[in-house]
């Protein structure tokens, strides 16, 4: 079974990257090394095209940075259903840590991929950051005030 999974996998990114050399040619498809060493230009309506992503950022950092993403969103896998099975104010301040963190990092990937400009990038991240501090404030005094994160979704359930 995993083996057939393997398999179907490979052909699916084979195929993607034979559909999209197709839409987009042979020049926009360079190896990593002849586009590192080319200067970024601008592309035909005056904006920058920035064709290494290696250049603002530590590769290790960078590594470190996707490792731990993908470890709080195992570990909010795991805090569901124990939030589920056995409510306590450790799992109630243990979700509100997560799922900030989760959803600054997931804001902050669309702030990156979408927001340009040099005062622009900074004004969204100090909304960001904002925004995150807010989300966790308001969740650990619901947690501290109120019945917490676990049973308020249990009395929506039962809603």
């Amino acid at each position: 079974m995993a083996l057939a999974a393997a398999a179907a996998l490979g052909r699916l990114s084979l195929s993607c990257a034979r559909s999209r050399a197709l839409l987009l040619g042979p020049r926009s498809l360079r190896p990593a090394f002849v586009s590192a060493s080319l200067p970024d230009r601008p592309a035909p309506g005056g904006r920058r095209v920035h064709l290494s992503a290696s250049r603002c950022s530590n590769s290790k950092a960078a590594s470190l940075h996707w490792t731990s993403e993908r470890a709080v969103s195992v570990l909010l896998l795991g805090l569901l259903p124990t939030a589920y099975l056995f409510p306590s104010s450790a799992v109630d301040y243990s979700l509100a840590a997560v799922l900030t963190l989760h959803s600054h990092w997931g804001l902050g990937q669309i702030i990156t991929d979408y927001v340009h400009g040099d005062k622009m990038v900074k004004g969204a991240n100090a909304g960001l950051l904002m925004l995150s501090a807010v989300t966790f404030a308001g969740l650990c005094y619901f947690n501290y005030h109120d019945v917490g994160i676990c049973k308020a979704v249990a009395m929506l359930w039962s809603l």
